[in-house]
C-alpha cells in the first residue's frame, strides 16, 4: 500500500492498494472516506482520506505532500474510520521497504532489445525476483537500489509489477537520477552502492549514497 498526503486538494491521505490497471474508475464517498475502485470489476484501487490531521495527529508534523510511512497504530486508527462509516474492506499494514538494496545475481540480455537485459535480482526474499533493465552499467554482482512494486518515487509514478517488451519484470532497478539524490550524476546508469550493504535491507540515502 502506497500512502501519499496531498494539501493540494485539502487535507487529504490517499492510500493507493493495487494498480487501476488503466481502466476507468469511480468512487463512493461516506464522510471522510472515499473509495476509488475499477467499474470494471469494483476491485478498490485506493482511498482517500479527508480531514486526515483529525484523525492521524502525526501528519500535522509534515512539512510537504509526499508519500507518508504509517504506523500499525495508524492503520488501526483508519481501520476504525473505514469501518465506522460502513466500508466493509480492511487495510493491512505493509511493513515491507519498498526502497532497498539490490544485488544483480543473474543477468541475460532481452531477446526482443539491444539494450535490456532481463536481470535476477536479490532483494532479500527467499528467491530473486526478475526486473528488466536498460541502464548501461548493469552487471553481474553489481548492488545497487531497487524500487519495488508498491514504490513511489520522487516524480510521483507508482511501481506495480509489469512487463517491458514482454518480459515480465518485479519493480525497477534506480539511477540517483530517478530518486532525485543529492549531486546526482544527469547520465544514464544505476545507483552503484559498496559491497558493505546486504541485500534486502531498507535504502539509506545519507548513509548509502556517496557522488
Amino acid at each position: 500500500m502506497i500512502a501519499t498526503y496531498n494539501t493540494h486538494v485539502g487535507d487529504v491521505l490517499m492510500l493507493i492498494v493495487k494498480n487501476n490497471e488503466g481502466e476507468k474508475l469511480n468512487f463512493e464517498r461516506k464522510g471522510k472516506i472515499a473509495r476509488v475502485f475499477r467499474e470494471s470489476d469494483n476491485e478498490t484501487v485506493a482511498w482517500n482520506i479527508f480531514e486526515a490531521k483529525s484523525i492521524l495527529t502525526s501528519l500535522s508534523e509534515l512539512k510537504k505532500n509526499g508519500p507518508v510511512d504509517l504506523t500499525a497504530d495508524d492503520i488501526e486508527k483508519l481501520n476504525k474510520e473505514v469501518s465506522a462509516a460502513g466500508f466493509q474492506e480492511i487495510l493491512v499494514h505493509d511493513i515491507q521497504p519498498k526502497f532497498v538494496v539490490a544485488e544483480i545475481v543473474e543477468m541475460e540480455a532481452h531477446p526482443d532489445s539491444d539494450h535490456l537485459h532481463i536481470c535476477k535480482v536479490n532483494v532479500g526474499f527467499n528467491d530473486p525476483v526478475q526486473i528488466v533493465c536498460g541502464a548501461p552499467n548493469a552487471a553481474l554482482g553489481l548492488k545497487t537500489v531497487a524500487a519495488l512494486p508498491g514504490a513511489m518515487m520522487p516524480s510521483g509514478a507508482l511501481i506495480f509489477p509489469g512487463e517491458l517488451r514482454g518480459i515480465a519484470s518485479f519493480g525497477m532497478l534506480c539511477s540517483a537520477r530517478e530518486l532525485e539524490l543529492p549531486n546526482a550524476p544527469q547520465v544514464r546508469g544505476i545507483i552503484e552502492l559498496t559491497d558493505d550493504w546486504s541485500a534486502g535491507i531498507k535504502f539509506d540515502a545519507e548513509k548509502m549514497w556517496h557522488a
